[in-house]
């Protein structure tokens, strides 16, 4: 094989599980912590514009209807309609925060479950941005011309963690605090509001479509702050003091349930004071020069947002980088598919690459952010065949 110079986006896919649930049912599916009913919930909901989650569960039973791989396979077949034979693919690259197990890695049960021919497979690790780092893998292969028909997903089960069995009550001094100072609503009782179930698929391949759109990668750059910042959002450690992590193996088995070590946690005070300027600022002043990067030649803006609590400091970072993108041009399906994390920025390409929306020689502008040890990414791609499908 050998290098294109190009690679495309020829399709895309998303899978949201099971119908979606409203506001006032998320408890009666994830159940009530202590037997009664959050305080927290609505005004965490209020705040994060968060309407339609979807759950891998049965909301009669209370069972799993997906594993995480399997959301990930579904995701896969739909490319089908994009013309995808699965016997085709050369690259399997997965993303996602949560996989099933600890190993095998999430890639091959997603290929266990896909049951196409042997092919290469690879899984990142991360939480919102290893959705990207699978993506960027496949785009550097097929331009490599080491594989001809590549497969990147994200896709997340967040739903698994966030059960009312797995989390304490919190006290009433707290969630009165609500109200007040919103910022309280990072806490453990904010993540059951926040995260759901869903994943997403692309395509990539050397050759545009013939018949349809595509979206040429024209780069991808993803910058980790971890050098000069404390762990914000993780699982499976507990945080000491001095800041340093303490990892799941240097714990008792007895420590794991007294400590919940494998709850998704989350420094507020850190997330609160650096998250804007850590992922978004910082990548900014990185990219801009590096990619010689304008506001007014974007076309669309897709940015990845945990809620829409952030979209003022998000625009107010961007103006004070002096890059500035209209609110008109911003394109984010948060309210009606909720917060899926590494899968969020796959479901929101493919509903803007199936509106109709998109003309030739358009720039798409995605932004995705993450918490973990502070990590923001941008992908720019340019919108190529339009016309055929008008």
């Amino acid at each position: 094989m050998h290098s294109s110079g190009a690679v495309f986006i020829t399709g895309t896919s998303a899978f949201l599980p099971n119908a979606p649930v409203g506001n006032d049912d998320i408890e009666s599916v994830l159940g009530m912590v202590g037997g009664k009913p959050s305080r927290a919930r609505r005004v965490v909901l209020r705040s994060n514009g968060i309407r339609q989650p979807h759950y891998a569960i049965d909301p009669a039973s209370g069972g799993f209807t997906h594993s995480n791989a399997q959301l990930t396979a579904e995701a896969i077949r739909l490319l089908q309609s994009s013309g995808l034979d699965t016997a085709r693919i050369d690259l399997l690259a997965c993303g996602t925060s949560c996989p099933d197990q600890l190993m095998p890695n999430h890639g091959v049960m997603v290929h266990g479950e896909l049951g196409n021919p042997p092919c290469e497979v690879i899984a990142t690790g991360g939480i919102c941005v290893s959705g990207l780092t699978a993506l960027k893998y496949a785009w550097l292969s097929v331009l490599a011309g080491e594989a001809r028909c590549a497969v990147a997903t994200g896709s997340e089960r967040a739903s698994g963690g966030l059960l009312a069995r797995n989390f304490e009550a919190e006290s009433a001094a707290k969630l009165a605090a609500l109200e007040t100072n919103p910022e309280i609503a990072f806490e453990k009782d904010f993540l059951r509001w926040m995260l759901s179930d869903g994943a997403g698929a692309c395509l990539l391949e050397a050759q545009p479509r013939a018949d349809g759109p595509s979206l040429r990668i024209d780069w991808i750059d993803i910058l980790s702050q971890a050098n000069s910042n404390e762990t914000c959002m993780y699982a499976g450690g507990e945080k000491a003091a001095d800041g340093q992590l303490k990892g799941w193996q240097e714990f008792t088995q007895d420590e794991w349930a007294r400590h919940s070590v494998f709850a998704v946690k989350q420094d507020v005070r850190l997330l609160n004071e650096a998250v804007v300027e850590q992922t978004l600022g910082k990548t900014i002043a990185h990219v801009v020069p590096r990619r010689g990067l304008r506001a007014d030649q974007i076309d669309w803006f897709l940015p990845h947002m945990s809620s829409e609590f952030f979209r003022q400091p998000m625009i107010d970072c961007m103006q004070a980088a002096g890059f500035t993108i209209p609110q008109d041009k911003w394109f984010t399906n948060l309210h009606s598919k909720g917060n899926t994390g590494s899968a969020s920025i796959y479901i929101m390409l493919d509903e803007l690459f199936r509106s109709g929306q998109l003309r030739d020689g358009q720039r798409i502008l995605c932004f995705v952010p993450e918490s973990g040890r502070f990590t923001g990414a941008f992908m720019h791609l340019t919108v190529v065949g339009a016309s055929r499908h008008a």
